[in-house]
């Protein structure tokens, strides 16, 4: 895959590994069947316990099975994983950044010994329930509530656009609180076996389809105290989560926009019109080279991203300049891809149509393009336009 500037010759050993596991279990495993899986609206679940025996989920976790990889290292296996399909980065990325990071971040250690384990081998599913029907870029109007009842809580209300939901085993449920002061924002592990919730499936998707999507509702849903996460209080929680998804997700668009050029370079130089490849002419040559200079400087802001995540510095404004500049250039050059092959760029038969579907709901999820935007806005004016 495409890497101009030799980023990857820095790699550590551990770092190489991953990356060329990753691409190996894509190539043999996934990429097949990845167009099929599209067209029906299908995720390989059977695959899921696979990916958690090679440690796709949470690696940059320590403790409790979990190998305590680099940053580098993990944003690599995200940027592998959706060079096949943004659907297949979305079931690690929510299982590990939106499930397990909040477990290991705030959970008791009760908790984590319960969950942790079994969510990283897959062997448990986990979803995250933030946005509704009436709360999607202002998931601090939440209307999902909880009320003490009997050592625990009734929850009540409903969380739309959920990846995993109708496959999962737990739910990380953020709700306000109204038994304590000013109605704090806590989060709750919700075994959706539970009386009252139902993970209702969400159907005929144009984008993302290779990816399981549902809701959860709460229908006065009793848990008790004990699945309460104790360490945190506020929307600290549930944006801390989000940070370290849109980490992966700034990764992630590099490796669908690379699969998108690699598409593309190898049509062109394939593809014979007017008595040789159209690779030769000077329009094809352009696009290549702009999509090339785009897609070195998103991996150039992935790095430096990573080093100071490693360092403890990274911020969420970092955080969302990278979402944000990333998604765009690989929504971009999905479509430019997509222009090179012609008519036959319109079939399952290749990948960037697919991805320039894919990548609609990466421009619009775990922070709109626009919120990212005025994100920036705020934290280069200091002025909030969104208050």
């Amino acid at each position: 895959m495409l890497d101009y500037v030799g980023l990857e010759s820095d790699l550590d050993a551990e770092e190489r590994m991953i990356r060329d596991t990753a691409r190996e279990f894509v190539d043999d495993e996934v990429r097949p069947d990845v167009g099929q899986h599209w067209i029906e609206g299908t995720f390989p679940t059977d695959l899921i316990e696979e990916m958690g025996e090679l440690g796709f989920y949470a690696p940059n976790l320590e403790g409790y099975g979990l190998p305590g990889v680099s940053e580098t290292a993990y944003g690599i296996l995200m940027q592998e994983l959706e060079a096949c399909d943004s659907g297949l980065r979305s079931m690690a990325s929510v299982q590990g950044a939106l499930v397990m990071y909040p477990i290991h971040a705030f959970g008791s250690d009760e908790q984590k010994e319960q969950w942790l384990p079994k969510l990283g081998t897959g062997e448990a599913v986990g979803c995250f329930g933030l946005t509704e029907p009436e709360h999607g870029s202002d998931p601090s109007g939440m209307a999902t509530h909880a009320e003490a009842e009997d050592e625990g809580y009734l929850l009540n209300g409903s969380k739309t656009w959920i990846t995993n939901s109708p496959i999962a085993d737990v739910a990380i449920v953020w709700a306000r609180d109204r038994s304590a002061d000013d109605d704090p924002v806590r989060g709750f592990l919700v075994e959706t076996d539970r009386d009252g919730v139902s993970t209702n499936k969400i159907d005929e998707k144009l984008s993302l389809r290779a990816s399981i999507t549902g809701e959860i509702g709460l229908n006065d849903v009793y848990v008790p105290a004990e699945n309460v996460l104790p360490e945190v209080s506020g929307m600290k929680g549930p944006l801390s989560c989000l940070t370290q998804a849109r980490y992966g997700i700034a990764w992630g668009a590099i490796g669908a926009a690379r699969d998108c050029f690699e598409t593309a370079r190898q049509y062109a130089t394939d593809r014979e019109q007017f008595g040789g490849p159209i690779a030769r002419f000077q329009l094809q040559q352009r696009k290549l080279a702009e999509m090339a200079t785009q897609i070195t400087t998103a991996q150039l802001l992935a790095y430096r991203l990573a080093e100071l995540k490693e360092r403890g510095e990274m911020t969420p404004q970092h955080v969302s300049m990278a979402k944000r500049n990333n998604v765009r250039m690989a929504r971009d050059q999905s479509r430019i891809a997509r222009e090179m092959l012609g008519g036959n760029g319109i079939t399952a038969d290749y990948s960037p149509m697919r991805h320039m579907a894919n990548l609609e709901t990466v421009y619009t999820y775990e922070g709109t393009h626009d919120i990212h935007t005025l994100v920036l806005g705020q934290d280069l004016t200091g002025i909030a336009a969104f208050e």
